[in-house]
Order: C-alpha cells, then sequence, then structure tokens
C-alpha cells in the first residue's frame, strides 16, 4: 500500500530585478510565504538570482556565478531549516575557474543540501544564449529522497525531453518539478504567443500522464532586458510568460498562476490518487524495455541500422 502521508508543494512565481541580492531577499520571503501557507516542498524558478542574462554573450556576466554549497545556498539553507520546508533553488554554478552549470540545488527541511541536479539540455536561440554560460550537466537524471518522499527536478529546457522525465520518474520520483524561464519574443508575440504557450503546458502535463507523477513547473514574470547592475540588452527583449502551474497525474491543471503577475501556487500531493492513477493506467507495467535499444541513437539511418536507405 502507498504511504498515507500527503503533502503540499509551493511554486515561487517572481519577477527579477537588477539586483542579485534584492532578488535573493525576495526568494527568501516568498518561500517563507509559502511555507505559511502549507508548502512542504518550495521550488524557485530558473536562475532567480538575476534578469535572464543568457540574452546576450558577456564574459563579465560569469561573475554572478557562484560555488554550491555558497551565499544562495547558505541563506535559503536558514529559512529551510526555520520553516521546516524543503527547497528547490536553480542557480548559475561555478563549479571552477571556466566551468560553470545551470543547477538546481536541493535543501532538506533541516537546511541540509540534499544533491543537485545539473541542467542536462541547454539551448541556444536568439536571446537564450546558454550554450555560452553552461556546460550540461554530468551527473544524470535524479531522484532525491526527502521528509515527504522522492522528488525530482529538472530545468526548463529539459521539459521538452520525455527521457529526462521517464528517468527521473523510474527512480521513484512522485513530483517533477521544473524551474524554468521562458518567453516571448515581442515580436512574436501576437501570432504564435498562445501556440507557444500551449505547446509549454502540454508538453508537461503529458509528462504527468505519461509516468503517473505530478508535475509542478514554475516560471518567472515580467518583461527582461538582461538587465544586471545597468548594464542591459538593447533591443525588445523577452516578455516571461508566467503561467506556472501544478498537474496532478492524470494531466488535471490543479492550480494555475497567471501570465503576468507574482503570486505563490500551492496544491497538494495525495499519494492516493497516484497510486490509483497507475493501477489503471500500468504504463510502466506495460513499457517494452526488450525494444528500445534505438532511442540511444542521434537519429534512425543507415548509419544506424546498418541497412540501405
Amino acid at each position: 500500500m502507498p504511504s498515507s502521508l500527503n503533502y503540499r508543494i509551493g511554486l515561487i512565481q517572481m519577477s527579477c530585478g537588477p539586483d542579485p541580492d534584492a532578488n535573493l531577499d525576495k526568494a527568501a520571503d516568498r518561500v517563507r510565504e509559502a511555507a505559511r501557507e502549507g508548502a512542504n516542498v518550495v521550488c524557485l524558478p530558473e536562475l532567480f538570482r538575476a534578469q535572464y542574462f543568457c540574452q546576450r554573450e558577456d564574459t563579465a556576466l560569469f561573475d554572478l556565478a557562484e560555488p554550491i554549497p555558497g551565499p544562495s545556498t547558505e541563506r535559503l539553507a536558514a529559512v529551510a531549516r526555520e520553516e521546516k520546508v524543503v527547497v528547490i533553488a536553480s542557480l548559475f554554478e561555478r563549479r571552477a575557474a571556466g566551468l560553470y552549470h545551470n543547477t538546481a540545488a536541493v535543501l532538506h527541511k533541516d537546511g541540509t543540501l540534499a544533491g543537485l541536479y545539473r541542467k542536462m539540455h541547454i539551448p541556444d536561440d536568439p536571446l537564450y544564449y546558454e550554450k555560452f554560460y553552461f556546460t550540461p550537466g554530468d551527473l544524470g537524471f535524479k531522484a532525491f529522497d526527502t521528509a515527504v518522499g522522492k522528488i525530482g527536478t529538472l530545468v526548463c529546457w529539459d521539459q521538452w525531453y520525455p527521457e529526462g522525465a521517464r528517468i527521473t520518474a523510474m527512480q521513484g520520483a512522485n513530483v517533477l518539478f521544473y524551474p524554468t524561464a521562458i518567453g516571448w519574443h515581442p515580436a512574436e508575440k501576437e501570432e504564435f504567443g498562445t501556440a507557444q504557450y500551449e505547446a509549454w503546458q502540454t508538453i508537461q502535463r503529458a509528462h504527468a500522464i505519461a509516468n503517473g507523477v505530478y508535475v509542478g513547473a514554475v516560471n518567472r514574470v515580467g518583461e527582461e532586458h538582461g538587465d544586471v547592475r545597468g548594464n542591459r540588452v538593447e533591443g525588445p527583449g523577452l516578455q516571461f510568460w508566467g503561467g506556472s502551474f501544478i498537474a496532478d497525474p492524470f494531466g488535471r491543471i490543479v492550480a494555475k498562476a497567471s501570465h503576468d503577475r507574482e503570486e505563490i501556487l500551492v496544491a497538494e500531493v495525495n499519494l492516493r490518487l497516484l497510486e490509483d492513477t497507475r493501477r489503471n493506467w500500468p504504463f510502466l507495467r506495460d513499457r517494452r524495455i526488450d525494444a528500445y535499444q534505438p532511442i540511444v541513437h542521434r537519429f534512425l539511418d543507415a548509419s544506424t541500422t546498418g541497412s540501405e536507405k
């Protein structure tokens, strides 16, 4: 039988300003608020300490990175201890000179570090120049044991890849968290904005359904030009679309935020519902693990199949 323990998860949808210390102060306050609203696990958005700096390639911006453990985890660990809440914090990790990662740190409710997840899939698109800054993750996909059970976190661009969600769920995670920084190019919003947001939501709801887990996707809000201490990108910038949400194992949206306001979402993880959903939709039982070897190839053509086209 599943554990009788149900628990509550919180997502912090916030805007980010040009002062990293002010962003950390806001994040700490919001985590406290979520905990006092009953959340047992709280997830912050991707790279919340700064405006989204990957809108340009600038070596000076590597100075934003920090070690883990470091100042941000120390500050949030104190909140975790005081509020007795698990915290997921997405940070710009300085691992060594010239080696940086986009990393989610998971903090136990006593403030100790449960572990790290380093973003595996790194995008490179206009105004999302992440390959300049981040080395792809080398820790693999992970589920973390916490006071409420196993949880998993991936980061932003990872959300488009079903393989990461599957592997994390296969390790026992009951919830998949996706700290995110995603938005509209203003010139594209009128034509493509609705479709882009709906695709983003749909793919993550599909992860919930396919794996029989809860999904928490948390985004930032606001228009940004990568403004860090007065240095900004010229041009229209990005409009982060918010729309953070929590989906249950049936893919239903149980909590959803607006596109333009800071909000805290809190919803219950019902382990009985998770168990019942998997019993009725036994996707893990029916997987054909003997037939999936082709997935390890980049693409299936003559070079991988050994046959003529």
